[in-house]
């Protein structure tokens, strides 16, 4: 199957002039598919930098095919093949990365919308359905998987795509397509067995039945869902908007006992700043233990950086921007994003590393920040050593008080 046979059904060409009877995707239909290719190479790629790179590959390849039948499908298939093969030299540099490699996050102001994506959508609840797949705590869950099995399962388990036609795209058989489907799933489940129920496969035959129903619903990109996470509700969402709320009345305390009361007990906390970032100001491995974490948050509030937090949505899900206050120039820190578990956070993923912010809008100065956290430490500091000379000195004084007024012990006169 090549990539022009690949998609089927209705289009919106324009008619080109290089070729009589030719007709090519216009300027506005070509904008049109930039949004759904973003969120396929994100997806696949983890990264909104390569996403970006891989989107405008795919539209010009999109842009010089002539008479595509099936837009949506045709950017899909393409955009998937292009991020497989930059995936897999991906997947080699962050081998040698520096300490944990989390997903570029996304940040929208529009529920589900990535500012990446350029603009919000007319329909909210078709991202709605996307939040889960977005989540930075669902994309870590993807790195376990190959980049052949990535592209099966979401291509089949997220978008939608009948095995036979992922995989044309993937470029393999039907067969080999299911089973890698497969094999994701059951990594997936293995890697969160608590928050993730892999769907059971089909039998060849009943999947042959509904393969009709499945192409249409894979045609487009409102119907897609994922099947390993639970679906959002609003109650869910409220809970985790109030959770959030807590975590920062916590971080305005800065008291371990603050931070206890949300945490479940195998909580872990994870920090990517790639090595780019002044030293102590990131965490190189994930901290693990209600007690750990707790402390450690708690340490980090204590030191008194001059930043503020404003509330967000981070991959689509409730989080926090740390941002540096005016004092030091202001500009984003980084991000946290939450995944919670029976009505607590079991996980806290904060992404520092400049690299993979600048999409978000302008950075803080870092070395100006650690410049006034030094400074900051050194007042601390003296206010303790004075404190300290003080009290040695009252302690002295108290001492050689009663040496002073003590009476004298004089004989009687007889």
């Amino acid at each position: 199957m090549t990539d022009h046979e690949a998609p089927a059904g209705p289009s919106t060409p324009s008619t080109g002039t290089d070729r009589p009877g030719t007709s090519f995707l216009d300027d506005a239909a070509l904008e049109r598919l930039r949004p759904l290719s973003f969120t396929v190479a994100y997806r696949m790629l983890g990264s909104v930098a390569e996403a970006e790179d891989v989107v405008q590959e795919a539209l010009t390849r999109v842009a010089q095919a002539p008479d595509v039948r099936n837009p949506d499908a045709f950017v899909t298939t393409v955009t998937t093949r292009i991020a497989i093969d930059v995936l897999r030299s991906a997947r080699v540099r962050r081998e040698s990365y520096v300490g944990e490699w989390l997903p570029e996050p996304l940040v929208g102001a529009v529920p589900y919308l990535p500012v990446a994506m350029g603009t919000p959508a007319p329909d909210v609840a078709r991202h709605a359905e996307l939040a889960d797949d977005l989540s930075t705590a669902f994309l870590v869950l993807l790195e376990t998987l190959t980049p052949t099995e990535r592209a099966a399962f979401l291509l089949h388990d997220v978008l939608g795509f009948p095995h036979s036609e992922a995989a044309g795209v993937i470029g393999t058989s039907e067969v080999a397509a299911r089973q890698l489907a497969s094999r994701a799933r059951r990594r997936i489940a293995a890697s969160a067995p608590a928050r993730v129920t892999a769907p059971t496969e089909p039998h060849p035959q009943a999947q042959a039945q509904t393969e009709t129903q499945t192409r249409t619903q894979a045609r487009t990109e409102t119907q897609a869902h994922t099947p390993t996470a639970s679906p959002r509700t609003a109650t869910d969402r409220a809970r985790a908007e109030q959770l959030v709320s807590r975590f920062l009345a916590a971080c305005e305390e800065g008291a371990v006992d603050s931070f206890l009361e949300l945490l479940t007990e195998d909580v872990v906390l994870t920090g990517d700043g790639g090595g780019n970032v002044p030293q102590g100001m990131s965490i190189v491995r994930p901290v693990a233990g209600r007690a750990t974490v707790a402390r450690m948050l708690a340490s980090f509030i204590s030191r008194g950086a001059p930043l503020h937090f404003e509330r967000a949505l981070v991959g689509g899900e409730p989080g926090l921007l740390i941002v540096a206050d005016d004092a030091v120039g202001g500009g984003l820190i980084g991000t946290w994003s939450f995944e919670v578990s029976d009505g607590l956070l079991s996980g806290i993923r904060g992404v520092i590393n400049p690299n993979k912010l600048g999409h978000l809008g302008p950075l803080a100065d870092l070395d100006r920040l650690q410049a006034a956290l030094r400074h900051a430490l050194e007042e601390r500091t003296a206010v303790r050593r004075a404190a300290a000379h003080r009290t040695a000195e009252n302690e002295a004084h108290e001492n050689e008080a009663p040496e002073k007024t003590a009476p004298e012990n004089k004989t009687p006169e007889v």
